[in-house]
């Protein structure tokens, strides 16, 4: 995934819901320990979750807490916070064909 991509600065909720499944096959352990921090275009600092598609570079905005709490609320994460094993190979078999998954950084 080389060259110039697009930088997108998104929130969670406003990814669509292939885009979400596909960020939890990347990070199925949850998102706290992957957040990157940098600075935007207003100079303020800001944390994001890193992921990227073939056209795009996703900075997923939130917080440590946001992170925490969309794994805790989401039933697709067990009690652990690590993704649920049937709802992951669901996915897999869902999102076989997309490449670009295997070329991010944590996905197995």
């Amino acid at each position: 995934m080389v060259g110039s991509k697009l930088r997108v600065i998104q929130d969670y909720e406003k990814l669509s819901a292939e885009l979400q499944e596909q960020i939890k096959l990347v990070y199925p352990e949850g998102y706290v320990d992957h957040l990157i921090t940098f600075t935007n275009a207003k100079g303020e600092i800001v944390s994001a979750l890193r992921f990227e598609t073939l056209e795009k570079i996703y900075l997923v905005r939130m917080t440590k807490a946001k992170a925490e709490r969309l794994v805790d609320e989401d039933s697709d994460f067990d009690e652990d916070g690590n993704l649920r094993s049937n709802v992951r190979e669901q996915y897999e078999e869902d999102h076989s064909d997309v490449d670009y998954l295997s070329e991010n950084d944590n996905y197995e």
